[in-house]
């Protein structure tokens, strides 16, 4: 894939600017990564080298996430797919296949949902079909306050078990993002999503969808996927063996291969 470009800053009509980086041709295709909850788009800096050099690729900062805008307000999925909307408008972009890892694919659910027109493809990475409900580490954040230690960071992220070998400079790159987000957010944010109700119980998608799980997910368990692909006619289901929640972290190569034959197919 052709280098990426630099770090970007765009306003939206949403209200707030998000920040984003550009790899591939600016006149191809579109694919627009969509990070996990307490992430940044820095999280595809393993994948985005592997995609083809023929498709723009966009990865962008989420409302209150890495050098996005970090307002009080707004962090229910209505509105985090509002603003991948309006990302979208603001580049110029009609339509474009969006790639979520974890809750990233929560939104991208949500958009294809709310414009189908939008989502010319969906690929979906240890991503629920539901957040509804309190998560267990959830109890971690009810006392975390600002500034936030980086001790704190590598013991949340250690939290979730990895399967497979994960260089350390990525961990560490991943602790340096949880200290971007200030601790209300973090707990807004989570509210947000786990308030909203599951986009596939408010409508339908018609997007063709690749939904790639790790079948020792502790978070997500194969009758979740399961019911998520039942609820997407055009889904394709796609275990990985061995691998756990953070199936990007895990498996970026195996990840950008599946997600080049899904484009092949896509563009036949």
């Amino acid at each position: 894939m052709s280098p990426k470009q630099g770090c970007r800053r765009i306003d939206l009509n949403t209200g707030i600017s998000l920040a984003y980086e550009e790899a591939g041709d600016s006149s191809g295709p579109a694919l627009v990564l969509l990070h996990a909850w307490g992430e940044s788009m820095r999280c595809f800096e393993r994948l985005t080298p592997l995609l083809p050099p023929s498709y723009r690729v966009v990865a962008v900062d989420q409302r209150g996430h890495g050098l996005a805008d970090k307002p009080a307000s707004g962090y229910d999925l209505q509105s985090m797919a509002a603003d991948i909307e309006a990302f979208m408008d603001a580049l110029g972009l009609s339509s474009a296949v969006l790639a979520g890892s974890s809750s990233g694919g929560y939104v991208a659910q949500q958009v294809a949902v709310r414009h189908p027109a939008l989502v010319t493809g969906l690929i979906l990475m240890g991503s629920p079909r539901s957040l509804q409900g309190r998560p267990a580490f959830a109890d971690q954040l009810d006392l975390l306050a600002d500034p936030i230690d980086l001790a704190w960071a590598r013991a949340f992220i250690a939290s979730f078990p990895l399967c497979q070998p994960v260089p350390s400079w990525y961990l560490d790159d991943r602790a340096a993002e949880a200290l971007r987000i200030p601790a209300d957010i973090w707990r807004r944010s989570l509210t947000g999503l786990t308030h909203s109700p599951a986009p596939t119980d408010t409508g339908s998608i018609f997007a063709p969808t690749l939904i790639i799980w790790g079948n020792r997910d502790p978070l997500l368990t194969r009758a979740d996927q399961i019911a998520l692909a039942s609820s997407i006619p055009t889904s394709r289901f796609v275990e990985y063996d061995g691998v756990g929640h953070l199936v990007l972290w895990e498996q970026p190569n195996r990840v950008a291969g599946d997600i080049v034959t899904f484009l092949r197919d896509l563009a036949r």
